[in-house]
């Protein structure tokens, strides 16, 4: 039975990031490269990325490179030589949004649809298929029902969001910054006001809401649905976050790798789509990383509590309740362990989100030290009964039964940035004698196949001690220290007991290191596949996505496209309640915005207000 390779794929902002991500348990990374990626903040060099692709080829992992902005076409020309520039470089796939580009003279490197090309409906993608995409990266808002209907009618990879920031409109169809300061979302410098608060209004004038964060979301978390869309038809897994710092990627990467590896390691049908295997030395909880709180988004349909309507800002992890607070002081019921210096926030009762500065943390009886400290006025400890005491040094503004949650987790931090993820590629080594000397031969685990020799001239000695020379040619030969190789086995072959020097056995492992890292990088790039469908003109897809030039100064009617419904959000949806959806406004300052509401489909409509 053929085997189904599960991808995931993780956020970059920089090479080192991309690393990081591959060293945690990334299959693939996203990351932008010199120009027309859309993030415009997250750039990168093709030096960079050369030395990317060498790194994640060591464990066949891939590097996809995001050119998915709207183009000028005096820039189509600088298009086509990043995307030579990157095939060289040992790219495995371009991240595209205008069709443009399938117009130009292009290397064979697959193309991936980005989502910014708002891939909802089965005609979108088996257009996109049709086209020569090699992967289609779906829009968020799908169901599960609708990604299974979408996967029987094509056979393109399918790939999906699963963790990280969501945006409120569908990707490509967002122009609320672009008009309200001329920086465009499809051009990579989006200012993301659906993170504003807003004011909302009836069609009189009458304010309804005052001074929330009516366009944001929860950041989406799938992690408890990842079988349910393997059996949907995904086969890549994607992490949100090319402005992440390492420190994130490393934890949601770890988080997603375990979870998936739980998966495949019970299921015959499916293999992860790249080798080795990490191990973790940090406790391993998205909560910890940036996050507005979780949501499945749409997936199993619509609900509610979808929004962050009171902050755009990091809630991080829950704590506990406030059982007791004077203005400096506050009893935590608690079951975590916290530190000197943690940050700390809750929702006061303006449900305005308040930060602060754990400065002292004692117990309030009978401490227990945190793990790791010697302490002797119970700092940075626990009660036994689950009661810790925070002290702050200005007004807190707590109450009692306040919900606290940790947004930094000082200690943890410190555990996640020095974590390598020690991703390993397992390997089996044969030594045996030569004419004139000894050859070390490697072995990958994954195919058993011979990789590498290296071969040394030298005097062959005899052993006195036929038991300890043995002992130390293994000690020696098996001690590969911060390479990505872990040897498992040894065989000798030796037509008698032999004493090896160290610096022999040495010389020859850094030698089958160079050889081995050489190996696979070339067999990587040998064995990627090639993208061999042919230019397409501006009158083919039988007018259905035709490759005409864009205009990404144009701004259209609608500026955004949501799903999200303030409406359904806020109690006041035309199903629920019988009455006729009218139109609302949302005012931020000077902006003020029409929402417009398209029941039949659930779908709201921003629009531009005229003057």
């Amino acid at each position: 039975m053929k085997t189904k390779k599960i991808e995931l794929l993780s956020p970059a902002k920089d090479v080192e990031v991309g690393m990081a991500a591959i060293n945690h348990g990334a299959d693939a990374v996203y990351i932008g490269g010199p120009d027309f990626g859309a993030r415009e903040k997250a750039s990168n060099s093709i030096q960079d990325i050369e030395r990317l692709c060498r790194h994640a080829a060591l464990f066949d992992a891939k590097v996809y490179v995001t050119l998915n902005t709207l183009l000028y076409e005096r820039e189509l020309e600088r298009a086509s030589k990043i995307a030579y520039d990157c095939w060289n470089a040992g790219v495995d796939a371009l991240i595209v949004q205008d069709m443009q580009l399938l117009q130009l003279d292009l290397p064979p490197i697959p193309l991936h649809a980005s989502t910014q090309c708002d891939n909802l409906t089965v005609e979108k993608v088996q257009q996109l298929e049709q086209l020569g995409f090699s992967q289609v990266v779906l829009g968020r808002e799908l169901n599960l029902k609708q990604i299974r209907e979408i996967r029987e009618k094509t056979t393109v990879p399918l790939e999906f969001f699963v963790h990280g920031a969501l945006c409120v409109s569908h990707s490509g169809r967002c122009y609320l910054s672009q008009y309200i300061g001329n920086r465009s979302a499809n051009r990579g410098a989006c200012a993301q006001p659906c993170r504003l608060p807003w004011d909302l209004l009836d069609e009189n004038g009458k304010v309804l809401i005052k001074n929330r964060h009516l366009l944001c979301l929860k950041d989406l978390n799938n992690s408890a649905h990842l079988e349910e869309l393997i059996d949907a038809g995904i086969t890549s897994f994607k992490i949100e976050g090319r402005l992440k710092d390492a420190d994130y990627v490393k934890n949601v990467t770890a988080y997603y790798r375990q979870k998936l590896d739980e998966i495949i390691s019970r299921r015959s049908d499916l293999e992860p789509a790249s080798y080795g295997h990490c191990n973790y030395t940090f406790d391993i909880n998205p909560e910890k990383s940036f996050n507005r709180g979780f949501t499945d988004y749409f997936i199993n349909g619509r609900q509610k509590g979808i929004g962050s309507p009171f902050t755009p800002k990091s809630m991080g992890e829950y704590i506990g309740e406030v059982i007791w607070c004077n203005p400096l002081r506050m009893e935590i019921e608690t079951d975590k362990i916290l530190h000197n210096g943690d940050g700390l926030c809750f929702l006061n009762q303006d449900n305005e989100l308040v930060g602060l500065r754990a400065d002292v943390v004692r117990t309030v009886a009978g401490c227990v030290p945190a793990v790791g400290k010697k302490t002797s006025n119970c700092e940075d400890a626990v009660v036994d009964n689950g009661v810790v005491t925070v002290s702050t040094n200005r007004p807190h503004g707590a109450f009692r039964s306040a919900i606290i949650y940790r947004n930094l987790d000082l200690e943890w931090q410190k555990q996640v940035e020095v974590s390598t993820g020690n991703r390993k590629m397992d390997i089996d080594l044969m030594m045996s004698e030569t004419e004139t000397g000894y050859e070390l031969s490697a072995f990958l685990r994954r195919d058993a196949r011979p990789c590498v020799s290296t071969s040394i001239q030298c005097d062959k000695i005899i052993a006195n001690n036929p038991e300890k020379a043995t002992e130390n040619i293994r000690k020696k030969a098996l001690q590969w220290g911060d390479t990505v190789f872990n040897p498992v086995n040894l065989e000798l072959k030796f037509n008698e007991p032999r004493l090896i020097p160290a610096s022999v056995i040495g010389e020859m492992k850094r030698d089958l290191v160079m050889k081995l890292t050489d190996e696979l990088v070339e067999n990587h790039r040998n064995n990627h596949p090639c993208r061999d469908t042919p230019r397409v003109s501006a009158v083919e897809s039988d007018g259905r996505m035709r490759c005409v030039p864009t205009n990404p100064d144009e701004i259209p009617a609608a500026l955004m496209t949501c799903h999200h419904c303030i409406r359904y959000a806020n109690g006041m949806c035309s199903k629920e309640t019988g009455q006729k959806a009218t139109p609302l406004f949302i005012r931020n300052g000077a902006n003020t915005f029409r929402l417009e509401f398209d029941c039949r489909n659930c779908l709201m409509r921003v629009l531009a207000v005229a003057d």
